[in-house]
């Protein structure tokens, strides 16, 4: 695959409100993708994923878009002119199938554009775009610097999902608490409050609540145990305490 990205001076600060940080990052975990699509051959493409009804095309398909639609939201704010990241759930879905089934050769190429485009789109955003307001995939509203977090998380997650070596234990350190923030506040309004205790990768504690501010029950385990129950992937049976039962991710 050919995804080979601009490089930029590090040595010169972003101007304050430029995610630089998560963008290099994102691009990290594209290199990463890139190396784990390309151990595989059409048989494991066409196999299953850890995500129920998906195979691993389309996991990849969904990556690609997902990378199609940040690059609306990054679209709206540049311009002012309101690009939604997808047209509409169900075109979102066809999508995804409709690619999913395409050759392997086709699917990585698919990724490598998409991927390709919203690095592009990063670099062309002018400072004071990145304060701009969108709606995320999921209807909340976000400066569009939160973008690039957006899909370093999605990037990082479907990794696993691809089941094809990378585990919640090989997630960037460095964002694992960002990533359990956002995880927490997906809950927001959807479970009867409850804490958390994690042990991040540095051996720091950190504690939240769920749906705060009162808890009634407290889970507590490594922060890879606790993103992968958050997320859905793993049934929390290496974590402590009573597991609430959580609603579907979504």
């Amino acid at each position: 695959m050919t995804y080979t990205p601009s490089t930029q001076d590090t040595s010169v600060p972003a101007p304050r409100g430029v995610p630089d940080r998560h963008i290099n990052a994102v691009r990290q975990a594209t290199d990463v993708l890139y190396e784990t699509v390309e151990e595989l051959d059409e048989s494991a493409v066409r196999g299953a994923s850890l995500l129920p009804g998906w195979s691993r095309g389309h996991v990849i398909t969904h990556l690609a878009r997902n990378a199609d639609a940040l690059v609306n939201l990054l679209t709206w704010a540049r311009t002012g002119v309101e690009h939604q990241a997808y047209t509409s759930r169900t075109d979102r879905d066809a999508d995804i199938e409709e690619g999913s089934r395409r050759s392997l050769q086709v699917i990585r190429a698919d990724l490598d554009s998409a991927c390709l485009r919203f690095d592009a789109a990063c670099r062309e955003m002018p400072a004071h775009a990145w304060r701009s307001e969108v709606s995320a995939p999921k209807g909340q509203v976000i400066p569009a610097s939160t973008v690039p977090l957006l899909r370093l998380r999605e990037i990082w997650i479907h990794l696993v999902d691809l089941d094809a070596g990378v585990g919640f234990g090989d997630l960037p350190e460095q964002f694992v608490e960002e990533f359990l923030d956002d995880a927490v506040q997906q809950f927001e309004g959807r479970v009867e409050p409850f804490g958390v205790e994690v042990t991040l990768p540095g051996g720091d504690q950190r504690s939240w609540v769920v749906n705060g501010p009162a808890s009634r029950s407290s889970v507590s385990g490594s922060a890879s145990a606790v993103l992968g129950w958050l997320t859905g992937r793993t049934d929390g049976a290496d974590l402590r305490g009573e597991l609430p039962e959580l609603p579907d991710w979504v």
